[in-house]
């Protein structure tokens, strides 16, 4: 592999992430969801890498990866390119013994979207996605009434992000969507 780079390198193994970002105002119940999952992120310091854990209702074994996302040059639905390997638990804790920024959610899956949905600080937040495996598919889709904003494109709404927000941070970005948020604001 003569005169190659890293950045010649990094499709090899990754897939091109597209999605689609959304914000709702409250959260839905989570018995109308197929799966219900709490993830912890945790962001390591100075790398694009991602080390996730979600834990899953028992009996079920929580799962571990380490993903790196490396964004597109532009813009838009198509978030870049991502890489995911599964590790155990063993490796997940050599890894959580890592500098990290740490984030923690729950996931509501009710499809086409997966909704998440914040812990302290970045309480009352209501974050939903949906992924695609064609550009079709994705230009395509209609969400559903309940979005508030399309906020695919806005940076701040991105984990990497997310993970350094402070609560007056999320109150400012969500009252620019019209969703009002007090300091003390808690989920029911």
């Amino acid at each position: 592999m003569t005169g190659s780079t890293a950045a010649d390198r990094a499709g090899k193994y990754a897939r091109v992430e597209r999605e689609r970002r959304f914000l709702l105002a409250v959260a839905p119940q989570a018995s109308h969801a197929q799966e219900v999952r709490r993830i912890t992120d945790r962001y390591l310091t100075g790398t694009r890498l991602r080390l996730r854990r979600v834990d899953r209702p028992a009996p079920l074994q929580p799962e571990f990866k380490l993903t790196q996302k490396v964004p597109a040059d532009r813009p838009g639905p198509v978030q870049g390119t991502i890489t995911n390997t599964y590790l155990s638990q063993a490796e997940y804790d050599v890894f959580a013994t890592l500098p990290a920024a740490v984030l923690t959610k729950t996931r509501l899956s009710i499809p086409p979207l997966g909704i998440d949905v914040f812990d302290p600080p970045l309480h009352g937040l209501v974050l939903a996605e949906a992924e695609f495996t064609t550009d079709e598919d994705m230009y395509a889709f209609e969400p559903p009434a309940d979005i508030v904003a399309e906020v695919t494109g806005d940076p701040r709404f991105t984990g990497g992000r997310l993970v350094q927000a402070h609560r007056a941070d999320l109150i400012t970005w969500l009252d620019d969507y019209g969703i009002k948020l007090n300091p003390g604001h808690r989920e029911p």
